[in-house]
């Protein structure tokens, strides 16, 4: 991504300030800039320092913009505006700004894209505006772009181009090659060369360097060589990136249920993938769903209510242990000084278990083949962790209040809650994806209760035993 631009001198020969970025954020000069030529509606101001720049750098721009300023940005840049920076946009952005557009631009625009592009920004469109986006479309282009979006959400057929390379296995290299000279429908960008049957089955594929370095007389099935890792188009986008990773691909066929060639998912969607399901599990072990900064007040506090709720039954469910040694803590009040320490301890120790499980889980590195080995790993680490912090707190119990046997019920508290947070860090996680329940959006609630419950529970009901009170 470029750093900065050139200056430029205005239409009385001024120079205007043209540093688009100081430390990866757009500059308040370039903005103030951009934001006047938008009020001045200088449309030639903008066709040249927003026109040539990257769809990543103008996505940057449209962000940091007012909302009313968005949209007379692409009013007034008109064609010249490259709607491929709308994928670069957090979703109500989108939204906002082709909500704003008349369908019949939307369609034109939608024409200059590529297949992947088209289907992000159509997808989120209310299906009667779809229809008549496509409605306005070449016939195979509109067919093309409605099988994509006959795919579930979230799935490799989504995601993929429809636009790829695809030649017989009786065609010579000198064939392919003229094809790829002359034909004017190919993508602009491609590194394989996918085999197909007469029934658009997919047989093989080619590497454009193995093409390169090929005679022209030879057959395109002598240099071919068999697609091991296509992928479905029902797939979720997530397991298809996973098998990038792995396998090290750059691109990838997209077959449907009969295996025939209906796209190519590129190395350039699949780190959009990684990073956007990244994100998600981020958000969700958070308890706030799919929100983005630029949701408004309502969105925002609609998505956080519903987890805070669950949040609330569970503190609820903590306190009513508390009031089960009422009495006690009425009598020492020291207990009630110490009794946070046990808990808060035990969340962050079960926290951090929690999190390596979901990550894991999500990237396949923990199965059923090496989840016992896993489960007593963590074990010996609550054990050891218990003993440790029992040892430490211990002492500082017996220090502060001048009682060792306080000291002593603490610490005991202590290993038996960093047991169960290392018990609960893990096993909630593979329990809920046993269910079918998504790990990463209710593990924290459940594991957060369990290190609460049998924290409080064990100190108090410790020290009330020890002590005979309560």
């Amino acid at each position: 991504m470029s750093e900065t631009q050139e200056p430029h001198p205005d239409a009385e020969g001024e120079v205007q300030p043209a540093e688009l970025y100081d430390d990866g954020v757009v500059t308040a000069a370039y903005l103030a800039h951009i934001g006047a030529a938008i009020a001045d509606r200088d449309t030639l101001t903008l066709r040249t320092d927003v026109g040539g720049l990257h769809q990543s750098e103008i996505g940057d721009l449209l962000e940091a913009l007012m909302p009313e300023q968005r949209r007379a940005l692409v009013e007034l840049m008109g064609e010249d505006f490259d709607f491929t920076a709308l994928t670069e946009v957090d979703e109500a952005i989108r939204l906002d700004i082709v909500g704003h557009l008349p369908n019949a631009q939307i369609a034109k625009a939608v024409q200059q894209l590529d297949s992947d592009d088209a289907v992000y920004i159509l997808e989120d469109l209310d299906l009667e505006d779809q229809n008549e986006i496509l409605a306005q479309l070449p016939f195979t282009e509109r067919i093309r772009l409605r099988r994509s979006l006959g795919y579930p959400e979230e799935t490799a057929g989504r995601r993929m181009q429809t636009e790829f390379v695809a030649v017989p296995p009786f065609w010579t290299v000198g064939q392919t090659i003229d094809y790829m000279r002359e034909e004017q429908n190919l993508p602009d960008s491609f590194a394989q060369i996918f085999v197909i049957d007469p029934t658009f089955r997919l047989v093989g594929a080619v590497d454009l360097d193995r093409i390169l370095r090929t005679k022209r007389a030879v057959r395109i099935e002598d240099v071919m060589r068999e697609t091991r890792h296509a992928i479905p188009a029902t797939m979720d986008q997530e397991e298809a990136a996973q098998i990038f990773e792995q396998y090290d691909l750059l691109s990838a066929a997209v077959v449907d249920e009969n295996d025939r060639l209906v796209g190519v998912l590129t190395i350039d969607d699949v780190v959009d993938v990684i990073q956007q399901e990244a994100e998600e599990d981020l958000l969700r072990m958070g308890g706030v769903g799919d929100e983005e900064l630029s949701d408004t007040v309502v969105a925002t506090t609609r998505s956080r209510v519903p987890w805070l709720m669950v949040n609330l039954a569970t503190a609820i469910l903590a306190s009513l242990v508390i009031g089960l040694f009422d009495a006690t803590i009425e009598q020492m009040v020291a207990l009630a000084v110490l009794m946070p320490i046990v808990a808060s301890m035990g969340g962050n120790a079960a926290t951090q278990t929690m999190t390596v499980t979901v990550r894991a889980l999500a990237t396949r590195d923990l199965d059923i083949y090496n989840a016992a080995r896993i489960i007593r790993r963590e074990t010996m680490v609550g054990f050891i962790n218990g003993v440790v912090f029992a040892v430490i707190m211990g002492a500082v119990a017996a220090l502060w209040f001048g009682d060792t046997s306080l000291g002593g019920i603490i610490g005991a508290a202590m290993i038996v809650n960093m047991l169960a947070a290392a018990l609960a860090g893990i096993m909630t996680p593979l329990l809920l994806d046993k269910l079918g329940i998504d790990p990463a959006v209710a593990s924290s609630v459940f594991v957060t209760t369990v290190t609460d419950v049998v924290g409080f529970f064990a100190f108090l009901g410790l020290a009330a035993w020890w002590f005979g009170i309560g």
